[in-house]
């Protein structure tokens, strides 16, 4: 017994190390003056911060990123939550097809969905705009979006809550919004914080789509990759401390939402 729980330890910690390293290794190289002759950084500095919020694209590009990644996420929680609602209470049929199609995204390489999407809509409105783009982008997400909302709706007894409802006089909007949503609250906060880390670095479909129009975190990356190294590392750090963050505020969100049905739970079990 003692052997399988060293050997578990031993295992997480072999894990925690190869998923940390990368990313302390990246904090450090953005504060460092110079580290390519030594084993540690030979000294330490802001400057290369300074010089990534001071250039005049930044701000733009991550502007334009969390609105690319907030408009799919959004896009995607009102088309793929009432589809996958419909297709497990009202079309049981549906489902098969809707795990067959949620997943042919994943097939297609998303040089050929922007070519492809680039050729068709060739409408001076669309044609190569940040509209397409979020389309685009809700497309190539939707998968992570379907999955765990349909995991959570399968985990529920969602047959038992919405006859319930129903024989309250409940439509079918309200089932989902009050009855449903509440039920299955994790599994949307799951993929929309999935959809939101996918589309947050997404470079190919920018690149491809909107180019320097609508340059996005991920394509100033690439740029600055090849200019600074010290720079890039900079603005990776930006860009994973603020989706860090707002995954941390999503997740102590839904930790909050919980921790309150449960508590009306038991006070209403008790009573």
């Amino acid at each position: 017994m003692k052997e399988n729980r060293l050997a578990r330890f031993i295992i997480i910690g072999i894990f925690i190390v190869y998923m940390l390293i990368p990313i302390l290794a990246t904090y450090f190289f953005s504060i460092a003056i110079r580290w390519d002759r030594t084993i540690l950084p030979e000294g330490y500095t802001i400057q290369w911060f300074k010089e990534t919020l001071t250039h005049p694209y930044f701000i733009r590009s991550l502007k334009n990123s969390l609105t690319l990644s907030v408009y799919t996420v959004a896009i995607n929680l009102v088309l793929v939550v009432p589809a996958a609602y419909i297709a497990h209470t009202k079309l049981p049929g549906a489902k098969m097809p809707m795990d067959i199609l949620t997943i042919l995204p994943f097939g297609i390489p998303r040089v050929i969905l922007a070519l492809a999407l680039i050729t068709v809509y060739t409408m001076p409105v669309i044609a190569r705009s940040p509209y397409l783009l979020v389309s685009a982008c809700v497309v190539f997400s939707m998968p992570y979006m379907y999955r765990p909302v349909a995991n959570s709706l399968d985990a529920i007894d969602l047959k038992t809550l919405n006859d319930a409802a129903g024989l309250q006089g409940a439509s079918s909007f309200q089932i989902l919004i009050y009855i449903i949503g509440p039920n299955i609250l994790t599994g949307i906060i799951s993929g929309s914080l999935l959809v939101f880390s996918a589309i947050f670095a997404e470079y190919t479909l920018a690149r491809l789509i909107t180019g320097a129009r609508f340059k996005t975190i991920p394509m100033l990356l690439v740029e600055f990759t090849r200019r600074d190294g010290r720079i890039a590392s900079a603005i990776s750090v930006i860009a994973f401390t603020t989706a860090m963050i707002i995954s941390l505020v999503l997740i102590i969100i839904v930790a909050r939402e919980k921790k309150t049905r449960k508590y009306v739970e038991q006070g209403g079990d008790e009573k």
